[in-house]
């Protein structure tokens, strides 16, 4: 698995991706006139009707957004499988483009992609979307599990982060608290806002950055953290670096910089391929697999959806903590990468080989 995964850099590789990971199907679509180009990849209906985000982005070719597609399908079957959930794993890509015409329009359009698809994916709020563009999605189908009526799930993916840095903190140093304990975010925004919250609450020393200085500045005057600019916060010296933007930034040029012991974070595919696992567990850094970690706001929007009680979801995400110390026990016991081990059992819950 780990070989395919180094080997999906172009579009030559993804028959033998798929086809190995037992990808179910991919969708596409194309609206020339509203300048939409969407691609929709499920990965595994085992546990249910697959559910995962709609993410909007800019990318610079149809390749990096095909394999983008496929690599977060897999994350959220990985995801759901790890929190319990009874859906199999999907994902959204939407090419933005330097124009929309119609924003109203375009979403609609997307809607109505999905809604073709007959509930075989349920889409919902990813980077780039928003509420109000799921309630556009939500008038052409019923198929949307983050709309404005079910509150936004970033504060829930915030506080399933706590929970993973906490369960760190305890392998790593034995500690049941962040007093003392310095914690760099890289992005403060939907997610890495209440994020900070939760860790100064907690105790903790912030160092933040983030794209946007208007975010910044808010963790300035509310937190007392300090402020890097963005190429910095790799090599800030600290306990715990916690990703919070986009995904591959623990790569080759990244990780000899880095001096945090632990890495916990909400963004997705931290790391730029499977081997950087193991180059962090060589250099003494423990790593809390993204897709877990990640994984209340998701936890949250299935509830949602699915018309279950928020304390069951609270539950739920407050659980996480027990997941990962027994990745973190099960890694060091068999002397193998975090991710790896996580991963494993993931690859069979999803393939009906003993856990």
């Amino acid at each position: 698995m780990t070989q395919l995964d180094k080997k999906l850099n172009k579009i030559d590789d993804i028959f033998e991706f798929t086809s190995h990971e037992r990808f179910q199907d991919i969708h596409f679509k194309w609206n020339e006139k509203l300048n939409l180009k969407a691609i929709v990849a499920i990965h595994s209906t085992k546990f249910g009707a697959p559910l995962g985000g709609c993410r909007f982005i800019e990318y610079p070719n149809t390749d990096s957004a095909i394999i983008d597609a496929l690599r977060l399908a897999r994350g959220m079957s990985y995801k759901n499988a790890m929190a319990g959930l009874e859906h199999g794993g999907g994902k959204a890509v939407i090419i933005k483009p330097r124009h929309i015409p119609d924003r109203k329009a375009f979403f609609e359009a997307f809607g109505e992609f999905v809604h073709e698809l007959g509930g075989r994916y349920i889409t919902a709020k990813d980077s780039g979307t928003t509420l109000e563009d799921m309630d556009i999605i939500a008038t052409k189908t019923p198929y949307v599990a983050s709309t404005s009526e079910m509150v936004d799930p970033s504060p829930f993916t915030a506080l399933g982060v706590k929970q993973g840095i906490l369960a760190a903190v305890k392998h790593r140093f034995n500690q049941d608290n962040l007093d003392g304990l310095h914690v760099a975010i890289q992005g403060v925004g939907y997610v890495g806002y209440p994020l900070a919250a939760h860790l100064h609450e907690l105790g903790a020393r912030l160092t933040v950055c983030d794209i946007d200085e208007t975010n910044v500045q808010r963790c300035v005057d509310e937190f007392g953290a300090s402020s890097v600019h963005p190429d910095e916060i790799y090599s800030v010296d600290c306990d715990i670096f916690s990703p919070c933007a986009l995904g591959a930034i623990i790569n080759d040029e990244t990780i000899p910089v880095l001096k945090a012991k632990i890495i916990a974070g909400a963004a997705n595919n931290q790391l730029a391929q499977v081997r950087h696992g193991q180059a962090l567990l060589d250099k003494g850094i423990l790593y809390a697999p993204d897709y877990i970690v990640n994984a209340g706001g998701v936890i949250h929007a299935v509830h949602k959806y699915n018309k279950k009680s928020d304390q069951e979801a609270h539950d739920k995400i407050i659980n996480l903590y027990s997941t990962l110390l027994d990745i973190f026990e099960k890694a060091k016991h068999a002397g193998k990468p975090t991710n790896i081990v996580a991963d494993e059992i993931a690859y069979k819950m999803l393939h009906d080989e003993d856990a």
